[in-house]
């Protein structure tokens, strides 16, 4: 573990905080950024820093005011669980710090709204991770989407069935309780409202039904059995307003943590022209495995590669540290260059105002409709 920071002009210096996704993800993904260079970790259990930060030479902070407070650190990755993001980033953001945020960015929209305020008030390039934007088939359905080829939508579908929560032995914690972030919306949802937005357009309505089918869970500290009280299901009904003929474009969406031989991630999108569908049946890794198939009226499905300028120039066995580094690229460009954030707390507030409306719309059996 190192003393103290010695600023690099040359480099940006990134501190992270959490030590699970930040640390398997973000920090692979940091040190393969030649624009960043990663100094520091955060957390709040000092003892849990010391074989990390020996790991990899970093400074350890377990006091939040003296990390953000250290003039030789310019920006940091929040990866923690969700329900201290909105305190750590506003802090974050008041002394001056360039941040890019795991989601759901905060508990709820409003929240989201005031990051995004405070950003632009101290004039700071805020990321959040919705890393699917950086996916090369994705990108490449993005591509062709805006060139026209599948026509004028006419419907999406889109079902996400995992299996990561299916085993009723799974220890209860934070994902277990919708009062700090938990839930099948925080987890997969916000990226699933994302993905509808950028690659068709803003959403008009949504009617939702949430559910949870393991209802408790066992508390490994203390023995006991526990109440769930987020949800592992989600069936959810939205309009869609293209971007390309303007019309509301009828939109499904189902999303599973429970599903035994779930079949993963498919999206399909029915158009005009012709049909797309994006997918993959990797329950291990969510970016793994992906494929993409056109079908032309008359013709069968064809399989589709990106171009070459949207592959990776490298990969890890981990498929998510590929296109988090491309993420932490673009926000390393907006730092320098002074420019707007895409993906930031704009679509940031967008699919968080979906999951608190996903759930109002579930409690009240009422349609919301957006502004």
């Amino acid at each position: 573990m190192i003393n103290n920071i010695s600023k690099d002009s040359s480099s940006i210096h990134v501190a992270i905080a959490g030590l699970g996704f930040g640390q398997a993800v973000h920090l692979p993904a940091i040190q393969a950024n030649g624009i960043f260079k990663p100094v520091a970790l955060w957390h709040p259990q000092s003892e849990r820093l010391e074989r990390p930060c020996n790991a990899h030479n970093l400074l350890g902070f377990n006091d939040w005011s003296s990390l953000i407070n250290n003039s030789n650190i310019d920006a940091i990755i929040i990866a923690t669980p969700p329900e201290p993001r909105f305190e750590l980033a506003s802090k974050a953001l008041k002394a001056g710090k360039h941040l890019l945020l795991e989601k759901p960015v905060a508990l709820n929209a409003e929240e989201v709204a005031e990051l995004r305020r405070l950003a632009i008030q101290n004039n700071l390039s805020v990321a959040v991770d919705f890393e699917y934007r950086a996916v090369p088939l994705f990108m490449q359905a993005k591509k062709l989407i805006s060139q026209g080829v599948i026509g004028e939508p006419w419907m999406v579908k889109l079902d996400w069935l995992m299996s990561s929560r299916a085993n009723t032995s799974r220890p209860w914690n934070w994902y277990s309780q919708k009062e700090k972030g938990g839930g099948v919306l925080g987890a997969l949802g916000t990226h699933a409202f994302d993905i509808i937005h950028w690659l068709i357009g803003p959403t008009q309505s949504i009617n939702a039904q949430l559910s949870t089918a393991i209802s408790e869970r066992p508390n490994t500290q203390s023995g006991e059995v526990l109440k769930v009280t987020s949800e592992d299901i989600a069936l959810i009904q939205l309009e869609a307003n293209d971007f390309n003929s303007n019309k509301a474009i009828p939109v499904q969406v189902a999303l599973s943590a429970v599903s035994r031989h779930g079949r993963g991630f498919w999206l399909e999108i029915y158009g005009s022209q012709s049909t797309m569908i994006i997918g993959s049946d990797n329950q291990k890794d969510y970016v793994h495995g992906f494929g993409l198939w056109l079908a032309k009226e008359g013709e069968k499905p064809h399989k589709i590669s990106p171009d070459q300028d949207l592959n990776f120039n490298k990969t890890w066995s981990d498929g998510r540290i590929a296109p988090v580094r491309r993420l932490q690229h673009w926000w390393a460009e907006s730092i320098l260059n002074n420019e707007p954030m895409i993906p930031g707390l704009s679509e940031g507030v967008a699919s968080q105002r979906l999951c608190d409306l996903a759930i109002h719309s579930s409690t009240s059996g009422q349609k919301f409709l957006l502004d």
